[in-house]
């Protein structure tokens, strides 16, 4: 059973099951609405899930019938701010990007679980992800400019790296919503599943991250994260195997092999 840990805040509830982080939202009565609160602790889970070399993997998910209405629109500039969450921000002035996965993302897998409506920065934040399930309901959309709002998450810049261009830019001009299943089609989310089966699911894809080496899965996240396209390809290969170089000399390469001939399951340890 997941433990809930002390890093939790009233609007997300941070637990751990086994290797697994799990980041759940937790304000359904404002449609998972952003808040200071909720943005404290997916910074302290992100934070977390770097450090902590128990951890292989996160899961970010959420409570009620909405993923992430994105910005508290009602609450506008006059939410009120936590004193924790205004003295974290005196000492790290980007926590809220952080938290956003807009920058410094933690350099092991992130998967998303979506149920209901994922919209404005209910889907900004579903770009910093790594691979994402989606109930059959699910509803995406980058809606801000239906707002007269600019998606200040980095939408402009990821979405047309992670979908094909056009499509991104109807997306970002239109403000429309976007179905699930459009989202497969185009690449956005990586699976569709029944209603209420989004966090099993999820679950299941981490069990498999979880059996891999934890070294590799580290490593190939950082190359995910770091070679961007504004590196010409002999500098991201030669990056690419500086990370590569560890990997290779650890026990857990070793233990990979060693399984692989002996036809049975490896047992990596982390080294």
């Amino acid at each position: 059973m997941p433990t809930e840990l002390p890093i939790s805040t009233a609007n997300c509830i941070v637990e751990q099951d086994g290797h697994v982080l799990i980041v759940t939202l937790n304000r359904p009565e404002a449609k998972n609405a952003f808040s200071p609160e909720m943005l404290l602790g997916m910074y302290r889970a992100w934070r977390l899930l770097d450090e902590d070399d128990n951890l292989r993997c996160a899961i970010l998910t959420a409570n009620g019938d909405t993923f992430c209405a994105g910005m508290d629109l009602k609450a506008g500039e006059n939410q009120r701010s936590t004193e924790e969450f205004m003295n974290v921000m005196a000492t790290v002035p980007n926590v809220h990007w952080q938290a956003l996965l807009r920058e410094n993302r933690p350099c092991k897998p992130l998967i998303l679980a979506v149920e209901g409506y994922a919209l404005a920065g209910g889907t900004e934040i579903l770009q910093g992800t790594d691979i994402r399930v989606a109930a059959e309901d699910a509803v995406f959309g980058v809606t801000e400019v239906s707002r007269g709002l600019y998606p200040m998450s980095g939408s402009t810049i990821r979405l047309r790296k992670q979908i094909p261009y056009c499509i991104a830019a109807e997306i970002l001009l239109l403000g429309e919503h976007v179905s699930a299943q459009q989202a497969l089609q185009i690449g956005l989310i990586n699976r569709v599943v029944p209603k209420g089966d989004t966090l099993a699911e999820a679950k299941k894809i981490a069990e498999k991250i979880c059996a891999n080496g934890p070294l590799a899965v580290k490593a190939v996240t950082r190359s995910l994260r770091e070679h961007t396209e504004h590196l010409n390809e002999d500098e991201a290969m030669q990056r690419s195997d500086e990370l590569a170089g560890p990997v290779f000399a650890s026990r857990d390469a070793k233990e990979g092999m060693r399984a692989f001939k002996e036809k049975r399951p490896a047992q990596f340890v982390g080294e």
